[in-house]
């Protein structure tokens, strides 16, 4: 649906008669977020904390297995009760671990939430040095080239990631990275 919208858009955009030209530019968010230090941070955090969830699930995923490999070496010597019980165990085990994971991977789950939590601000704050670089340079549409929608072809003149940058107060030439036109 987004992708569709943007399609739209650019070739409305590319339609306009000649007289009525209109600016364009693009950035590359993933560029200017890599070097805002409240996001570096943030992102930290929140690996630190994806690691702690990780090794959560993993712990009870050992568990399960563990609580499998019992099962299969001693199975025979089980009675259909005692059989019955250990099979039910492991399933419990299993669907611990998987509502786990999903409580902190899944859709709307905690690694969701905070994400939104801790690196909206920085998000924020790159969306507003955009409008004010867009507004203060006249452009009509700026565009993210690290987003869904890929350019197969841009002019440098049209990167305003720079100025994105400098907007920000972040140092130009701190971290120009590959293929990006610097």
């Amino acid at each position: 649906m987004t992708r569709l919208l943007t399609t739209a858009l650019l070739a409305a955009v590319l339609s306009v008669p000649a007289v009525a030209q209109q600016k364009l530019g693009y950035i590359d968010s993933e560029q200017i977020l890599g070097q805002m230090p409240e996001f570096q941070s943030a992102q930290q955090a929140l690996d630190r904390q994806v690691q702690q969830w990780r090794a959560e699930v993993d712990a009870l995923t050992a568990e399960a297995q563990q609580l499998t490999d019992e099962f299969t070496a001693r199975e025979i010597l089980f009675t259909d009760e005692e059989r019955e019980r250990r099979q039910q165990a492991i399933e419990a085990k299993r669907q611990e671990r998987d509502a786990l994971r999903t409580r902190y991977f899944g859709p709307q789950g905690e690694l969701f939430r905070e994400q939104q939590q801790q690196l909206r601000p920085a998000q924020e704050r790159l969306l507003a040095a955009v409008e004010n670089v867009a507004e203060r340079d006249d452009y009509d549409y700026v565009f993210d080239r690290s987003g869904d929608y890929v350019f197969l072809y841009t002019q440098p003149r049209f990167d305003l990631t720079d100025a994105v940058l400098e907007e920000l107060g972040i140092g130009i030439g701190a971290a120009a990275t590959p293929g990006s036109g610097r």
